[in-house]
């Protein structure tokens, strides 16, 4: 795919304040540049207490989530926010309702990934609704792109070491978005997940 900020013939390359100059007319070189750094845009991503995630163990005895999946190419998933927002919205089709910064942990796959949200008030029974049970062991890391597998299987050989077995499922929550992510520096919450721990 081509640039699409090269110059290119018949293309008008477009200035900062956001206007594009008239065929024709000569930029006004006296106009004033802000040359200033934006601020970080707010947004509403989960910021986790570290005493709270960070090598703990949580009961997820009464946990429930929808369940549903992701197309991934080689394993990275693609449509990612799609999926969240159509997930989101069946959970409120169905009645529940997903709590103040509820888990949204996304699992392995080469081609699809399941992605499993925090609900509560679902029914009892019903497609996509999973109550997994047992406990999650968590880690909260910082994953910089290209980092992430090492810090799965970080926490895979904490948890393995910990509970003398590997774990289930091993699920990625992703805590930042464009906005934030180098602010936080791509700050993940990596879960392992055991439905009979002993």
């Amino acid at each position: 795919m081509a640039d699409p900020t090269s110059e290119q013939p018949g293309r008008v390359r477009v200035r900062i304040d956001g206007k594009a100059p008239r065929r024709g007319s000569r930029h006004d070189s006296q106009a004033p540049v802000n040359l200033e750094p934006e601020p970080p845009a707010e947004c509403d991503c989960p910021r986790l207490d570290p005493e709270e995630w960070n090598e703990v163990e949580n009961d997820w005895s009464d946990i429930t989530f929808l369940k549903t999946t992701t197309t991934a190419l080689l394993g990275v998933p693609m449509g990612y926010d799609s999926t969240r927002k159509e997930v989101a919205a069946k959970a409120n089709a169905i009645g529940a309702t997903i709590p103040e910064d509820g888990m949204l942990l996304l699992g392995s796959g080469r081609f699809r990934r399941p992605l499993l949200l925090e609900v509560e008030d679902a029914p009892e029974h019903g497609k996509g609704i999973e109550r997994p049970g047992g406990i999650a062991f968590t880690m909260l890391v910082e994953a910089p792109w290209g980092q992430i597998q090492g810090k799965v299987e970080e926490t895979r050989r904490a948890a393995t070491e910990r509970y003398g077995r590997g774990p289930d499922n091993v699920w990625v929550w992703y805590l930042t978005c464009r906005e934030c992510s180098h602010e936080r520096n791509f700050e993940t919450l990596i879960v392992a997940h055991y439905r009979h721990p002993r």
